[in-house]
Protein backbone atom coordinates (compact mmCIF):
# COMPACT_ATOMS: atom_id res chain seq x y z
CA UNK A 1 0.00 0.00 0.00
CA UNK A 2 0.96 3.14 -0.60
CA UNK A 3 2.30 5.34 2.50
CA UNK A 4 0.47 9.14 2.96
CA UNK A 5 0.12 11.41 5.13
CA UNK A 6 -0.97 14.91 5.54
CA UNK A 7 0.55 18.10 5.78
CA UNK A 8 0.13 21.76 6.44
CA UNK A 9 0.77 23.92 3.48
CA UNK A 10 1.13 27.52 4.94
CA UNK A 11 3.32 28.87 2.33
CA UNK A 12 0.47 28.82 -0.42
CA UNK A 13 -2.51 27.84 1.82
CA UNK A 14 -4.77 24.89 1.43
CA UNK A 15 -4.71 22.40 -0.70
CA UNK A 16 -8.17 21.86 -1.72
CA UNK A 17 -11.22 24.02 -2.57
CA UNK A 18 -13.94 23.31 -0.44
CA UNK A 19 -16.84 23.87 -1.67
CA UNK A 20 -20.99 23.71 -1.28
CA UNK A 21 -20.62 20.60 -3.83
CA UNK A 22 -23.13 17.84 -3.71
CA UNK A 23 -20.38 15.13 -2.90
CA UNK A 24 -17.26 14.99 -1.92
CA UNK A 25 -14.10 12.50 -2.33
CA UNK A 26 -10.84 12.44 -0.07
CA UNK A 27 -8.23 10.33 -1.52
CA UNK A 28 -9.08 7.54 0.33
CA UNK A 29 -12.43 7.66 -1.17
CA UNK A 30 -10.91 7.79 -4.56
CA UNK A 31 -9.14 4.75 -4.17
CA UNK A 32 -11.80 2.74 -2.45
CA UNK A 33 -13.70 3.57 -5.21
CA UNK A 34 -11.61 2.78 -8.30
CA UNK A 35 -10.86 -0.45 -6.81
CA UNK A 36 -14.21 -1.36 -6.79
CA UNK A 37 -15.16 -0.24 -10.09
CA UNK A 38 -11.99 -0.94 -12.43
CA UNK A 39 -13.24 -2.93 -15.21
CA UNK A 40 -9.11 -4.42 -15.05
CA UNK A 41 -9.40 -5.49 -11.29
CA UNK A 42 -12.49 -7.01 -11.93
CA UNK A 43 -11.63 -9.13 -14.88
CA UNK A 44 -8.50 -9.79 -13.24
CA UNK A 45 -10.65 -11.41 -9.77
CA UNK A 46 -12.76 -13.48 -12.71
CA UNK A 47 -9.80 -14.74 -13.70
CA UNK A 48 -9.11 -15.89 -10.31
CA UNK A 49 -11.95 -17.68 -9.33
CA UNK A 50 -11.30 -20.06 -12.90
CA UNK A 51 -7.76 -20.24 -11.44
CA UNK A 52 -8.80 -21.63 -8.41
CA UNK A 53 -11.50 -23.52 -9.40
CA UNK A 54 -8.98 -24.89 -11.57
CA UNK A 55 -7.24 -26.21 -9.02
CA UNK A 56 -10.20 -27.90 -7.57
CA UNK A 57 -10.84 -29.75 -11.12
CA UNK A 58 -7.19 -31.03 -11.21
CA UNK A 59 -7.04 -32.50 -8.03
CA UNK A 60 -10.38 -34.68 -9.51
CA UNK A 61 -7.92 -36.40 -12.16
CA UNK A 62 -6.68 -37.95 -8.54
CA UNK A 63 -10.04 -39.58 -7.23
CA UNK A 64 -11.76 -42.47 -9.58
CA UNK A 65 -14.18 -41.75 -11.99
CA UNK A 66 -17.16 -43.59 -11.99
CA UNK A 67 -20.07 -43.89 -14.64
CA UNK A 68 -23.54 -44.82 -15.11
CA UNK A 69 -24.41 -46.40 -18.49
CA UNK A 70 -28.40 -47.12 -19.88
CA UNK A 71 -29.63 -48.00 -23.00
CA UNK A 72 -32.90 -49.30 -24.48
CA UNK A 73 -32.88 -49.97 -28.13
CA UNK A 74 -35.13 -51.00 -31.17
CA UNK A 75 -33.56 -53.51 -33.33
CA UNK A 76 -35.00 -53.51 -37.18
CA UNK A 77 -34.58 -56.33 -39.35
CA UNK A 78 -34.56 -59.24 -37.41
CA UNK A 79 -36.69 -62.00 -36.65
CA UNK A 80 -38.43 -62.73 -33.03
CA UNK A 81 -35.80 -64.99 -31.30
CA UNK A 82 -38.26 -68.58 -30.64
CA UNK A 83 -36.68 -71.19 -28.36
CA UNK A 84 -40.18 -73.48 -28.93
CA UNK A 85 -39.10 -73.89 -32.95
CA UNK A 86 -36.74 -76.80 -31.58
CA UNK A 87 -35.81 -79.41 -33.22
CA UNK A 88 -36.86 -82.24 -30.46
CA UNK A 89 -40.50 -81.29 -31.56
CA UNK A 90 -40.09 -82.47 -34.63
CA UNK A 91 -39.10 -86.23 -33.16
CA UNK A 92 -41.63 -88.99 -32.97
CA UNK A 93 -41.95 -91.60 -30.59
CA UNK A 94 -39.67 -94.08 -32.91
CA UNK A 95 -36.86 -91.80 -31.66
CA UNK A 96 -34.61 -93.38 -29.09
CA UNK A 97 -32.56 -91.85 -26.11
CA UNK A 98 -29.32 -90.78 -27.96
CA UNK A 99 -31.47 -88.89 -30.83
CA UNK A 100 -33.40 -87.17 -27.98
CA UNK A 101 -29.73 -86.08 -26.07
CA UNK A 102 -28.35 -85.19 -29.80
CA UNK A 103 -31.48 -82.99 -30.69
CA UNK A 104 -31.37 -81.59 -27.04
CA UNK A 105 -28.10 -80.15 -27.69
CA UNK A 106 -28.79 -78.92 -31.38
CA UNK A 107 -31.47 -76.68 -29.46
CA UNK A 108 -29.41 -74.86 -27.42
CA UNK A 109 -26.95 -74.48 -30.52
CA UNK A 110 -30.09 -73.42 -32.55
CA UNK A 111 -31.66 -71.12 -30.21
CA UNK A 112 -27.63 -69.24 -29.39
CA UNK A 113 -27.75 -68.79 -33.27
CA UNK A 114 -30.88 -67.31 -33.54
CA UNK A 115 -30.12 -64.59 -30.70
CA UNK A 116 -27.02 -64.11 -32.18
CA UNK A 117 -29.00 -62.60 -34.92
CA UNK A 118 -30.58 -59.67 -32.45
CA UNK A 119 -33.38 -59.48 -30.63
CA UNK A 120 -35.88 -57.07 -31.19
CA UNK A 121 -35.55 -55.17 -27.87
CA UNK A 122 -32.81 -54.57 -25.92
CA UNK A 123 -31.78 -53.34 -22.65
CA UNK A 124 -28.44 -52.78 -20.77
CA UNK A 125 -27.92 -50.93 -17.74
CA UNK A 126 -24.52 -51.16 -16.75
CA UNK A 127 -21.88 -49.35 -13.97
CA UNK A 128 -18.09 -48.76 -14.67
CA UNK A 129 -15.61 -47.42 -11.90
CA UNK A 130 -11.64 -46.23 -12.84
CA UNK A 131 -8.75 -45.46 -10.78
CA UNK A 132 -5.41 -44.06 -12.50
CA UNK A 133 -2.96 -45.89 -10.63
CA UNK A 134 0.32 -44.81 -12.50
CA UNK A 135 0.30 -41.80 -15.62
CA UNK A 136 3.74 -40.97 -15.34
CA UNK A 137 3.01 -38.14 -12.92
CA UNK A 138 0.51 -36.49 -15.26
CA UNK A 139 -1.63 -36.28 -12.32
CA UNK A 140 0.66 -34.44 -9.92
CA UNK A 141 1.94 -32.59 -12.78
CA UNK A 142 -1.65 -31.10 -13.51
CA UNK A 143 -2.09 -30.11 -10.30
CA UNK A 144 0.94 -28.09 -9.46
CA UNK A 145 0.30 -26.76 -13.01
CA UNK A 146 -3.14 -25.42 -11.92
CA UNK A 147 -1.31 -24.22 -8.72
CA UNK A 148 1.26 -22.34 -10.24
CA UNK A 149 -2.08 -21.02 -12.87
CA UNK A 150 -3.49 -19.63 -9.56
CA UNK A 151 -0.79 -18.10 -8.73
CA UNK A 152 -0.16 -16.40 -11.41
CA UNK A 153 -3.87 -14.82 -11.88
CA UNK A 154 -3.47 -13.63 -8.19
CA UNK A 155 -0.22 -11.83 -8.64
CA UNK A 156 -2.15 -10.69 -11.85
CA UNK A 157 -4.81 -9.01 -10.12
CA UNK A 158 -2.67 -7.44 -7.01
CA UNK A 159 -0.86 -5.90 -10.34
CA UNK A 160 -4.10 -4.59 -11.43
CA UNK A 161 -4.73 -2.93 -7.98
CA UNK A 162 -1.43 -1.20 -7.93
CA UNK A 163 -1.37 0.01 -11.62
CA UNK A 164 -5.79 0.82 -10.62
CA UNK A 165 -4.37 3.23 -7.24
CA UNK A 166 -1.00 4.84 -9.12
CA UNK A 167 -3.38 6.06 -11.67
CA UNK A 168 -5.94 7.62 -9.28
CA UNK A 169 -3.46 8.86 -7.05
CA UNK A 170 -1.50 10.50 -9.77
CA UNK A 171 -4.86 11.74 -10.91
CA UNK A 172 -6.22 12.89 -7.93
CA UNK A 173 -3.00 14.86 -7.45
CA UNK A 174 -3.39 16.94 -10.76
CA UNK A 175 -6.30 17.74 -9.24
CA UNK A 176 -4.67 19.45 -6.22
CA UNK A 177 -2.82 21.23 -8.61
CA UNK A 178 -5.36 22.52 -10.10
CA UNK A 179 -7.84 23.69 -7.13
CA UNK A 180 -4.70 25.52 -5.67
CA UNK A 181 -3.71 26.86 -8.86
CA UNK A 182 -7.66 28.44 -8.85
CA UNK A 183 -7.23 29.37 -5.69
CA UNK A 184 -3.58 31.54 -6.60
CA UNK A 185 -5.05 33.12 -9.74
CA UNK A 186 -8.55 34.64 -7.70
CA UNK A 187 -5.96 35.79 -5.09
CA UNK A 188 -3.52 37.17 -7.67
CA UNK A 189 -6.63 38.82 -9.56
CA UNK A 190 -7.65 40.15 -6.35
CA UNK A 191 -4.35 41.94 -5.53
CA UNK A 192 -4.66 42.69 -8.81
CA UNK A 193 -7.82 44.48 -8.62
CA UNK A 194 -6.53 46.15 -5.50
CA UNK A 195 -3.89 47.54 -7.77
CA UNK A 196 -5.87 48.79 -10.15
CA UNK A 197 -8.16 50.87 -8.06
CA UNK A 198 -5.53 52.52 -6.94
CA UNK A 199 -4.04 53.31 -10.01
CA UNK A 200 -7.37 54.59 -10.57
CA UNK A 201 -8.00 56.61 -7.82
CA UNK A 202 -4.04 58.15 -8.57
CA UNK A 203 -5.07 58.35 -11.90
CA UNK A 204 -7.98 60.95 -11.28
CA UNK A 205 -5.44 62.53 -8.68
CA UNK A 206 -2.84 63.42 -11.63
CA UNK A 207 -0.52 61.36 -9.77
CA UNK A 208 0.28 59.05 -12.54
CA UNK A 209 -0.53 59.01 -16.32
CA UNK A 210 -2.73 56.66 -18.40
CA UNK A 211 -0.44 54.25 -18.98
CA UNK A 212 -0.05 53.11 -15.36
CA UNK A 213 -3.70 52.41 -15.64
CA UNK A 214 -3.77 50.48 -18.99
CA UNK A 215 -1.15 48.38 -17.28
CA UNK A 216 -2.93 47.52 -14.53
CA UNK A 217 -6.22 46.67 -16.53
CA UNK A 218 -3.82 44.58 -18.69
CA UNK A 219 -2.67 42.82 -15.65
CA UNK A 220 -6.65 42.17 -14.87
CA UNK A 221 -6.97 40.84 -17.93
CA UNK A 222 -3.95 38.52 -18.24
CA UNK A 223 -5.40 37.23 -14.79
CA UNK A 224 -8.69 36.64 -15.63
CA UNK A 225 -7.47 34.98 -18.88
CA UNK A 226 -5.42 32.10 -17.00
CA UNK A 227 -7.88 31.55 -14.56
CA UNK A 228 -10.65 30.84 -16.66
CA UNK A 229 -8.13 28.33 -18.70
CA UNK A 230 -7.31 26.66 -15.18
CA UNK A 231 -10.76 26.36 -14.29
CA UNK A 232 -11.61 24.61 -17.79
CA UNK A 233 -8.41 22.49 -16.89
CA UNK A 234 -9.70 21.99 -13.62
CA UNK A 235 -12.81 21.13 -15.08
CA UNK A 236 -11.57 18.22 -17.32
CA UNK A 237 -8.71 17.25 -14.66
CA UNK A 238 -11.91 15.99 -11.89
CA UNK A 239 -14.10 14.29 -14.57
CA UNK A 240 -11.11 12.45 -15.69
CA UNK A 241 -10.36 11.52 -12.28
CA UNK A 242 -14.46 10.46 -12.11
CA UNK A 243 -13.93 8.31 -15.13
CA UNK A 244 -10.51 6.39 -13.08
CA UNK A 245 -13.15 6.21 -10.54
CA UNK A 246 -15.91 4.74 -12.94
CA UNK A 247 -18.62 7.33 -12.24
CA UNK A 248 -20.27 9.41 -14.67
CA UNK A 249 -19.30 13.34 -14.84
CA UNK A 250 -21.05 15.65 -12.29
CA UNK A 251 -20.75 19.29 -12.48
CA UNK A 252 -21.23 19.81 -8.36
CA UNK A 253 -18.08 17.40 -7.57
CA UNK A 254 -14.85 18.24 -4.85
CA UNK A 255 -11.78 16.27 -4.16
CA UNK A 256 -10.49 16.88 -0.50
CA UNK A 257 -6.79 16.15 0.41
CA UNK A 258 -3.47 17.07 0.95
CA UNK A 259 -0.04 16.22 -0.99
CA UNK A 260 3.06 14.66 0.82
CA UNK A 261 5.88 17.32 1.96
CA UNK A 262 9.54 15.92 1.82
CA UNK A 263 10.53 18.76 3.73
CA UNK A 264 7.88 17.57 7.26
CA UNK A 265 7.88 13.49 6.20
CA UNK A 266 9.45 10.74 7.91
CA UNK A 267 9.38 8.48 5.07
CA UNK A 268 12.13 6.15 4.56
CA UNK A 269 13.27 5.48 1.07
CA UNK A 270 12.29 3.09 -0.78
CA UNK A 271 14.61 0.31 -1.30
CA UNK A 272 15.74 -0.19 -4.75
CA UNK A 273 18.06 -3.15 -4.32
CA UNK A 274 17.60 -4.65 -7.24
CA UNK A 275 17.39 -8.51 -5.59
CA UNK A 276 14.94 -7.43 -3.23
CA UNK A 277 12.98 -5.37 -6.10
CA UNK A 278 13.04 -8.36 -8.75
CA UNK A 279 11.57 -10.48 -5.16
CA UNK A 280 8.79 -7.96 -5.09
CA UNK A 281 7.65 -6.92 -8.10
CA UNK A 282 4.86 -9.17 -9.87
CA UNK A 283 5.75 -9.08 -13.40
CA UNK A 284 8.62 -11.59 -12.09
CA UNK A 285 6.58 -13.36 -9.74
CA UNK A 286 4.16 -13.80 -12.82
CA UNK A 287 7.11 -15.12 -14.92
CA UNK A 288 8.49 -16.93 -12.62
CA UNK A 289 5.49 -18.86 -12.08
CA UNK A 290 4.67 -19.37 -15.81
CA UNK A 291 8.58 -21.00 -16.14
CA UNK A 292 7.45 -23.67 -13.34
CA UNK A 293 4.01 -24.41 -15.62
CA UNK A 294 6.60 -24.89 -18.28
CA UNK A 295 8.97 -26.83 -16.91
CA UNK A 296 5.66 -29.21 -15.64
CA UNK A 297 4.33 -29.65 -19.19
CA UNK A 298 7.89 -30.65 -20.31
CA UNK A 299 7.66 -33.45 -17.85
CA UNK A 300 3.77 -33.87 -18.66
CA UNK A 301 4.94 -34.38 -22.53
CA UNK A 302 7.73 -36.71 -21.89
CA UNK A 303 5.42 -38.64 -19.91
CA UNK A 304 4.06 -40.10 -23.29
CA UNK A 305 6.91 -42.16 -23.29
CA UNK A 306 5.73 -44.38 -20.59
CA UNK A 307 2.45 -46.48 -19.76
CA UNK A 308 -0.21 -46.10 -18.22
CA UNK A 309 -1.64 -48.30 -15.66
CA UNK A 310 -5.47 -48.10 -14.73
CA UNK A 311 -7.39 -50.04 -12.87
CA UNK A 312 -11.21 -50.22 -12.80
CA UNK A 313 -14.33 -52.20 -12.61
CA UNK A 314 -17.63 -52.93 -14.08
CA UNK A 315 -21.03 -54.59 -13.46
CA UNK A 316 -23.65 -54.44 -15.91
CA UNK A 317 -27.27 -56.26 -16.63
CA UNK A 318 -28.07 -57.03 -20.27
CA UNK A 319 -31.55 -58.25 -21.64
CA UNK A 320 -33.19 -59.29 -24.54
CA UNK A 321 -36.43 -59.48 -26.09
CA UNK A 322 -38.59 -59.98 -28.75
CA UNK A 323 -41.44 -57.60 -27.03
CA UNK A 324 -40.63 -54.36 -25.87
CA UNK A 325 -42.39 -55.20 -22.45
CA UNK A 326 -41.30 -58.41 -22.39
CA UNK A 327 -38.22 -58.61 -19.52
CA UNK A 328 -36.08 -60.75 -17.21
CA UNK A 329 -35.53 -60.28 -14.17
CA UNK A 330 -31.94 -59.17 -13.35
CA UNK A 331 -30.26 -62.98 -11.91
CA UNK A 332 -27.02 -62.36 -10.50
CA UNK A 333 -25.67 -65.70 -12.48
CA UNK A 334 -27.49 -64.97 -15.06
CA UNK A 335 -27.89 -62.09 -16.95
CA UNK A 336 -25.41 -60.09 -15.15
CA UNK A 337 -21.96 -59.34 -16.02
CA UNK A 338 -19.21 -58.55 -13.42
CA UNK A 339 -15.34 -57.61 -13.92
CA UNK A 340 -12.70 -56.65 -12.91
CA UNK A 341 -9.50 -55.16 -14.58
CA UNK A 342 -6.34 -54.09 -14.75
CA UNK A 343 -5.05 -52.03 -17.84
CA UNK A 344 -1.94 -51.42 -19.07
CA UNK A 345 -1.15 -49.33 -21.99
CA UNK A 346 2.05 -47.97 -23.74
CA UNK A 347 2.51 -45.54 -26.81
CA UNK A 348 4.85 -47.71 -28.90
CA UNK A 349 4.86 -45.29 -32.46
CA UNK A 350 2.53 -41.99 -32.54
CA UNK A 351 4.71 -40.73 -35.47
CA UNK A 352 6.74 -38.63 -33.90
CA UNK A 353 4.54 -36.89 -32.11
CA UNK A 354 5.32 -36.60 -28.77
CA UNK A 355 9.00 -35.92 -29.27
CA UNK A 356 7.72 -33.15 -31.41
CA UNK A 357 5.24 -31.77 -28.36
CA UNK A 358 8.83 -32.10 -25.95
CA UNK A 359 10.48 -29.92 -28.23
CA UNK A 360 7.55 -27.45 -28.46
CA UNK A 361 7.30 -27.32 -24.41
CA UNK A 362 11.07 -26.43 -24.39
CA UNK A 363 10.42 -23.85 -26.63
CA UNK A 364 7.81 -22.51 -25.06
CA UNK A 365 9.90 -22.62 -22.04
CA UNK A 366 13.06 -20.95 -23.67
CA UNK A 367 10.45 -18.02 -24.43
CA UNK A 368 9.51 -17.46 -20.78
CA UNK A 369 12.56 -17.39 -19.57
CA UNK A 370 13.69 -15.21 -22.66
CA UNK A 371 10.79 -12.69 -21.17
CA UNK A 372 11.64 -12.81 -17.64
CA UNK A 373 15.46 -11.84 -18.55
CA UNK A 374 14.10 -9.17 -20.62
CA UNK A 375 11.93 -8.05 -17.91
CA UNK A 376 14.12 -8.31 -15.11
CA UNK A 377 16.33 -5.85 -17.41
CA UNK A 378 13.53 -3.25 -18.14
CA UNK A 379 13.03 -3.44 -14.37
CA UNK A 380 16.17 -2.16 -13.31
CA UNK A 381 16.05 0.80 -16.12
CA UNK A 382 12.79 1.81 -14.32
CA UNK A 383 14.08 1.88 -11.26
CA UNK A 384 17.39 3.65 -11.73
CA UNK A 385 15.27 6.31 -14.34
CA UNK A 386 12.54 6.63 -11.18
CA UNK A 387 15.31 7.54 -8.67
CA UNK A 388 17.05 10.07 -10.91
CA UNK A 389 13.50 11.59 -11.61
CA UNK A 390 12.50 11.61 -7.77
CA UNK A 391 16.09 12.99 -6.51
CA UNK A 392 15.36 15.68 -9.61
CA UNK A 393 12.29 16.68 -8.38
CA UNK A 394 13.42 17.05 -4.53
CA UNK A 395 15.85 19.61 -5.89
CA UNK A 396 13.29 21.19 -7.74
CA UNK A 397 11.50 21.90 -4.63
CA UNK A 398 14.10 23.49 -2.66
CA UNK A 399 14.92 25.42 -5.46
CA UNK A 400 10.89 26.82 -6.00
CA UNK A 401 10.47 27.63 -2.62
CA UNK A 402 13.71 29.92 -2.40
CA UNK A 403 12.14 31.08 -5.30
CA UNK A 404 8.64 31.72 -3.48
CA UNK A 405 9.93 33.20 -0.47
CA UNK A 406 12.30 35.75 -2.62
CA UNK A 407 9.49 35.98 -4.73
CA UNK A 408 7.62 37.22 -1.19
CA UNK A 409 10.40 39.74 -0.30
CA UNK A 410 10.36 41.06 -3.79
CA UNK A 411 6.75 41.74 -3.42
CA UNK A 412 6.75 43.62 -0.47
CA UNK A 413 9.59 45.63 -1.35
CA UNK A 414 7.95 46.68 -4.53
CA UNK A 415 5.21 47.57 -2.80
CA UNK A 416 6.70 50.09 -0.18
CA UNK A 417 8.84 51.43 -3.02
CA UNK A 418 6.04 52.01 -5.37
CA UNK A 419 3.88 53.77 -2.33
CA UNK A 420 6.78 56.59 -2.07
CA UNK A 421 6.81 56.76 -5.89
CA UNK A 422 10.90 55.05 -6.45
CA UNK A 423 9.46 52.57 -8.51
CA UNK A 424 7.07 52.44 -11.33
CA UNK A 425 3.88 50.50 -11.36
CA UNK A 426 5.20 48.28 -14.26
CA UNK A 427 7.83 46.94 -11.22
CA UNK A 428 5.14 46.19 -9.09
CA UNK A 429 3.16 44.27 -11.61
CA UNK A 430 6.17 42.07 -12.23
CA UNK A 431 6.88 41.71 -8.84
CA UNK A 432 3.37 40.68 -8.21
CA UNK A 433 3.46 38.20 -11.38
CA UNK A 434 6.75 36.85 -10.62
CA UNK A 435 4.80 35.44 -7.27
CA UNK A 436 1.85 34.06 -8.50
CA UNK A 437 4.73 32.22 -11.22
CA UNK A 438 6.62 31.31 -8.34
CA UNK A 439 3.93 29.66 -6.13
CA UNK A 440 2.43 27.90 -10.00
CA UNK A 441 6.03 26.34 -10.20
CA UNK A 442 5.93 25.29 -6.43
CA UNK A 443 2.92 23.60 -6.40
CA UNK A 444 3.69 22.08 -9.66
CA UNK A 445 7.13 21.09 -7.95
CA UNK A 446 5.25 19.55 -5.11
CA UNK A 447 3.20 17.39 -7.63
CA UNK A 448 5.86 16.17 -9.26
CA UNK A 449 7.83 14.89 -6.15
CA UNK A 450 4.57 12.95 -5.15
CA UNK A 451 3.49 11.35 -8.42
CA UNK A 452 8.00 10.60 -8.86
CA UNK A 453 7.91 9.03 -5.18
CA UNK A 454 4.64 6.86 -6.23
CA UNK A 455 6.12 5.99 -9.56
CA UNK A 456 9.24 4.64 -7.29
CA UNK A 457 7.44 2.88 -5.27
CA UNK A 458 5.43 0.90 -7.80
CA UNK A 459 8.75 0.33 -9.73
CA UNK A 460 10.00 -0.83 -6.36
CA UNK A 461 7.05 -3.07 -5.87
CA UNK A 462 6.75 -1.73 -2.46
CA UNK A 463 3.66 0.41 -3.71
Amino acid sequence: MPRCFTIPMTLIGVMAILSSAAESYTREDVIRIALEKSSDVQTAEQEYITANSTVNGAYGNAFPSIDLSAQYARTFGVSDVNQSDAISSMLDNTADMNDRMLAGTLDKMAYGLSALNGFRWGTQVGLTATQILYAQGKVSSGVQIARSYRRVAEYSLENAKVLVRYTAETAFNSVLYLDSAVAIYEASLNQAQKHFDYAKQAYESGLVGELDLIRAELQIDELQSGLEKTKKDQILARNALLNTMGLPWQEDVAFTGDLRDPASSTLAEPDTALKNVLARRKEILQLNESENMQNLNIHIEQGDYKPSLILGGSIAYANGANRWNSWEKPDWDKNIDKKVYLALTMNLFNGMQTKEKVVQAKSSLRKTQIQKETAERGIQLEVESCVNTWENAKRQIEIRKRQVSLAERNLELSEAAYSVGKIPQLDLLDANMSLRNAKLDYMSSMVDWNNAYSALLKATGEY
